[in-house]
């Protein structure tokens, strides 16, 4: 049987288990990095390992001393902001084209 990659996770990411091994190796758990943000559980930050949360990558990241980008590097830019999701991403597509196809009659 073939091992199935966690839903929504990109190949160039760590796997899930990779992050929560790195977690327990800094000395930690995903719980106790939740109580620390004042969290009442840590599904929240078990939902950044799997799909784009900023907050979860944000803290998991620090727990482990390294940039959000370093983990998933599907969802950030090479210069390390975040890459445009869902309705942003589309409306910011829709602006460049528009942007585009004026400068092409405006020449």
């Amino acid at each position: 049987m073939q091992p199935s990659k966690p839903k929504n996770t990109s190949p160039q990411d760590w796997h899930p288990a990779d992050v929560v091994a790195a977690i327990r190796k800094a000395g930690t758990t995903l719980s106790r990095i939740a109580f620390e943000h004042g969290l009442k559980d840590p599904s929240g930050l078990s939902q950044a390992l799997v799909r784009s949360f900023p907050k979860g990558e944000k803290r998991i990241a620090d727990a482990l001393g390294i940039h959000p980008m370093v983990i998933w590097p599907s969802r950030y830019e090479t210069d390390g902001t975040r890459k445009l999701t869902g309705i942003r991403s589309i409306q910011c597509t829709a602006a460049m084209r528009q942007c585009n196809g004026n400068d092409r009659l405006a020449a």
